[in-house]
């Protein structure tokens, strides 16, 4: 009987012990409590001072229409056609010196021979990995994820054949490109 007294008396006292630090800052250490900042304690208060140009401003008139103000045409022009306004004075041809900025770096880039019919090209191919074909029976297996499209790499295979070609001085290009092999599904697959 005296025994078990004895036990409960230090695990009573470290209890009370862990309670007591449960208190005040543990909270906010273990990231229970949230502090937002101080928006005034935030900002720096710049002294207020008058520009030196105000002086060169043109004194109010009042009645006339402002000088930053749009007409009603203009306004009318930028909300159906966004943009018109920052094109005032330009030119629809580029100038001498865009033309040869854009010769020159289409024939650095090699773009020059870029084939007009990329971005035909690039849709159907994102079509194709976006709906691969699939049959009547692949589309009732509902149990079933479609597989991912594409090659699936095996990373750490190529990251040992590319330092291999690297080791040797040859191009990274050389040699096969390990892929995984999906194995293939049966038709229960999934389901159990």
């Amino acid at each position: 009987m005296t025994l078990r007294p004895l036990l409960l008396a230090p695990l009573l006292a470290s209890s009370l012990l862990a309670l007591a630090g449960c208190g005040g800052d543990t909270s906010r250490m273990l990231g229970l409590t949230r502090d937002a900042p101080d928006e005034f304690q935030v900002v720096t208060r710049a002294p207020l001072s008058i520009p030196p140009s105000l002086g060169n401003l043109p004194p109010p008139r009042p009645g006339a229409v402002r000088p930053q103000e749009l007409s009603a045409r203009e306004r009318g022009e930028s909300t159906l056609v966004p943009g018109t306004l920052l094109g005032e004075g330009r030119t629809d041809r580029p100038s001498s010196a865009e033309s040869a900025l854009l010769s020159q770096a289409s024939r650095a880039s090699g773009a020059g021979n870029v084939d007009d019919s990329i971005r035909r090209r690039v849709d159907e191919e994102s079509l194709r990995l976006d709906r691969p074909r699939q049959n009547v029976v692949e589309r009732m297996m509902f149990w079933q994820d479609p597989p991912r499209p594409g090659t699936v790499l095996d990373a750490q295979k190529e990251s040992q054949r590319l330092r291999e070609n690297s080791a040797l001085g040859r191009s990274p290009e050389d040699g096969e490109t390990p892929i995984i092999q999906r194995r293939q599904r049966g038709l229960l697959d999934g389901l159990f």
